[in-house]
């Protein structure tokens, strides 16, 4: 099932799985218009329609009842490693807060720059085939780190856990919306829905169409393709590699599991440990289909050939042997290092966030952190003296360029 091919084979595999946004984007569309037009009238019909909202329903807004007995759902385990995973994403979300900063330059000069956090945010939490409660996670606390004071969630069906994990990080509006009509509530607003200035998660084609088409009217994280692994090794444990790669297979029919390797021995021992863990998996019917059409084994000659392979397909997450290939390593959206570094570690509880650069955008940009969701602004202040000193390079540039009035704005500061 999971094939073996040697590098020279690689590149079809290696060449990028676009997702086919041009259909979803022309089914996206009139939605997006019509909410645009229409407002809650419009998201009401979608939702009925395409979320399973009830039809007797007036509003896409989950009341404080159901957020608090989603709350009082969660077990005592449950809680208790929502509050640990909360502690760690938190405390690696501060690390990523950009400081202000203001210096003092040369000659009555100062320049620097303040943060300011974004007026309002939404997570956008999937809830199909399985909900993820660690999405509200690694969406909400990095944006409650940035002091964003609007803070909302957008989940088409959320489970109990997904609404009792926004109550626990003290999140009070819930929207029980999907797809492209969620995506345009939020970002025209809506009688019920706020307008918001960024939304953030990860979401099917439709969700990323509509972000896409969205892109510039509100501020978003991703346009994201498929899931994918990217794994180097030249030796290792087959059973610990076959499970990582099975753990990003189950996500979804679409996502990727890559191995590449120096040993065709190691080849073939995961090949086989594959399908034997297949066996007693309860979403093997849509990993088999994961690792059949999108997944693969790359034998190649040495880990320098390994390492240019990973950092062209850039991937979203890359495992590596040690922390000797770090420094080498140009493109990935996230690096786990070693054998105790599992992917699912990164998924749900050791920090780094989870939602993360798709389909070769790990080559322009990181996962979404807590930069995400504040401004950096500029500041600048000048004495007359750093003016006198900077007039003309400013008045030879500015009348190169043809712009007489921006010269005659620094010379009538400076006569007499």
């Amino acid at each position: 099932m999971l094939r073996i091919i040697d590098h020279r084979q690689a590149e079809k595999l290696l060449r990028r799985r676009t997702a086919r946004l041009a259909a979803a984007e022309r089914a996206v569309a009139p939605i997006i218009e019509d909410v645009r037009r229409h407002g809650d009238r419009a998201l009401l019909k979608y939702a009925r329609r395409l979320d399973g909202l009830p039809p007797g329903a007036r509003t896409v807004l989950v009341p404080p009842e159901e957020l608090e007995a989603g709350l009082r759902s969660l077990s005592p385990q449950f809680r208790r490693a929502a509050r640990d995973a909360s502690q760690h994403i938190r405390d690696f979300a501060k690390l990523q807060l950009p400081a202000p900063v203001m210096v003092r330059l040369s000659g009555g000069q100062r320049a620097g720059y303040v943060v300011r956090p974004l007026d309002a945010m939404a997570a956008y939490v999937p809830s199909g085939r399985y909900p993820l409660p660690s999405t509200v996670l690694m969406t909400v606390i990095p944006a409650q780190v940035a002091k964003v004071p609007r803070i909302f969630v957008a989940s088409p069906k959320p489970s109990p856990e997904i609404l009792g994990v926004a109550r626990l990080l003290g999140v009070d509006r819930v929207f029980r919306m999907g797809g492209a009509q969620a995506i345009a509530a939020l970002a025209f607003g809506t009688g019920t829905v706020p307008r918001v200035d960024r939304i953030a998660g990860p979401g099917n084609i439709y969700v990323t169409a509509a972000k896409k088409l969205l892109a510039g009217e509100v501020g978003i994280d991703f346009v994201a393709g498929p899931t994918e692994i990217l794994l180097i090794a030249e030796e290792g444990d087959p059973q610990a590699i076959a499970a990582d790669m099975l753990a990003q297979a189950e996500h979804d029919v679409d996502a990727a599991a890559i191995l590449v390797t120096t040993s065709r021995r190691l080849a073939a021992s995961v090949a086989g440990e594959v399908n034997e863990q297949l066996r007693t998996l309860p979403t093997a019917p849509t990993a088999r289909v994961s690792l059949r059409r999108n997944s693969a084994i790359i034998v190649v000659p040495s880990l320098d050939r390994a390492v240019e392979l990973s950092n062209r397909f850039a991937p979203e997450h890359l495992n590596v042997p040690d922390a000797s290939l770090v420094s080498r390593i140009t493109a990935a959206g996230s690096i786990f290092v070693g054998h105790y570094s599992p992917e699912a570690a990164g998924d749900y509880a050791s920090g780094p966030n989870h939602v993360l650069p798709t389909s070769g955008l790990a080559r322009v940009r990181a996962g979404l952190s807590s930069a995400d969701f504040v401004k950096v602004i500029s500041v600048q202040q000048l004495d007359r003296s750093a003016l006198r000193r900077l007039a003309p390079t400013i008045t030879t540039l500015a009348r190169a360029e043809g712009l007489e009035a921006h010269a005659r704005s620094v010379e009538v500061r400076l006569r007499g």
